[in-house]
């Protein structure tokens, strides 16, 4: 049997009143994602384990099965393994976001969903003015880069700027957990300080705020680690081969150290706007050679993070109209059964406007599998699935039975 995880960032949410009272999933039109339930079983999953931040670094480590605690080493140095940047013992690594300021009040985490290009010129002009023998910047996707730091410890804490959108950002700058860390925590926030007064009047800028867009006159760091040491996906499962396919370069590092192959599809975004046909093509081919497939879809989380409760439904739609059917319609044909398995990795609500702890629904389908009784995908819905609430590393060992 072959196997491929459909995941939807972020697309679990709360009822919405605009919605009268349902949850984006609840009110999308989503028959093929529904299907999957009918021909499935479902439950409910936690994928954020006691003690942990509900960020898409924690949620898509639970997925895949591993323990959080025994490997999880920060988000920047799992998005590093996704752009090529080597890691050394002596070094620490963060997501350096690009966000967007106003009159001290953090607006937005994504410096309005900037540009790969603007970005591009922005870090490194950044790395120009800033970086030296200890501190190194490192281009990536959109608004989401890197900084590498020589020596940093990363006993400090940072807050997520998605976690705060509308908070004085001088509020929640990095602080020390132990004495030790007090000079990464002041180097971190003057890294801060100097890359407004370079950034707010950069030319990048100064035409994005005349077409009306908002600047990216912030970098914010966060989720800082070591270089994680993860067993593969292969060897733990003992599954043959494997792929993943993502916009982002969270997901495409997991899949690094998960031992997963990385496939690139052009126009892939992260964003609603995202190249969904190409994904989908790409996912059925690479389940004509390999065992599993990790596809991945951002555009819910990001939906959810601006609170657009149209747009939402609307990537959920898309989900359902240009992912799961064409999967669907083709596995259907095939001679090797194929498992599918519809989930988000953690609830992204809109009138919270960033992630929660709260279990996530799943549905598993396997041909002459188990099913149960629930004919539609939501939250409430697969609360009466026959998997139950199950944690963490469950959902793999299920998904995986014989």
């Amino acid at each position: 049997m072959k196997y491929i995880i459909i995941l939807g960032d972020g697309m679990a949410d709360e009822p919405i009143a605009k919605l009268g009272n349902k949850t984006p999933l609840q009110f999308a039109n989503t028959p093929y994602i529904d299907k999957v339930a009918e021909l499935g079983c479902s439950g409910m999953l936690h994928t954020i384990p006691d003690g942990f931040h509900p960020g898409s670094e924690i949620a898509n480590l639970s997925v895949l099965g591993y323990k959080v605690a025994d490997v999880f080493e920060g988000r920047g140095s799992l998005e590093a393994a996704s752009m090529g940047v080597d890691i050394e013992n002596n070094e620490m690594a963060m997501r350096c976001n690009l966000i967007c300021i106003e009159n001290g009040i953090i607006k937005n985490h994504s410096a309005g969903h900037i540009s790969n290009e603007e970005a591009a010129i922005l870090i490194a002009d950044l790395e120009k003015e800033l970086g030296n023998d200890v501190v190194s910047f490192y281009a990536g996707v959109s608004y989401r880069h890197l900084l590498k730091i020589k020596g940093g410890n990363k006993n400090i804490t940072c807050t997520p700027p998605h976690d705060v959108p509308g908070t004085a950002f001088s509020t929640v700058m990095i602080e020390a957990n132990v004495p030790e860390a007090q000079p990464t925590a002041d180097l971190l926030n003057d890294l801060i300080l100097k890359s407004q007064a370079i950034l707010e009047n950069h030319p990048i800028n100064l035409k994005r705020a005349a077409e009306g867009k908002d600047k990216a006159n912030s970098i914010w760091m966060w989720s800082p680690g070591y270089k994680p040491k993860m067993k593969t996906l292969l060897e733990l499962y003992n599954l043959k081969s494997g792929s993943v396919i993502s916009a982002v370069d969270l997901i495409r590092g997991i899949g690094v150290y998960a031992g997963l192959k990385v496939i690139l599809v052009e126009g892939a975004t992260g964003l609603y706007n995202t190249n969904y046909e190409g994904k989908a093509q790409a996912a059925i081919e690479a389940l004509r050679t390999d065992d599993f497939v990790y596809l991945h879809i951002e555009a819910s989380d990001e939906a959810g993070h601006e609170g657009d409760v149209d747009l939402k439904v609307r990537t959920i739609e898309y989900l359902d109209q240009r992912i799961v059917k064409t999967i669907l319609e083709e596995v259907s044909t095939w001679s090797e059964p194929v498992c599918i398995a519809i989930l988000p990795d953690h609830p992204t609500p809109c009138a919270l406007k960033t992630h929660t702890t709260a279990p996530i629904p799943f549905v598993i389908y396997k041909p002459d599998g188990k099913k149960d009784d629930v004919t539609v995908y939501d939250e409430f819905a697969a609360r009466k699935g026959g998997y139950g609430e199950i944690r963490e590393q469950e959902f793999m060992q299920l998904l995986l039975q014989q």
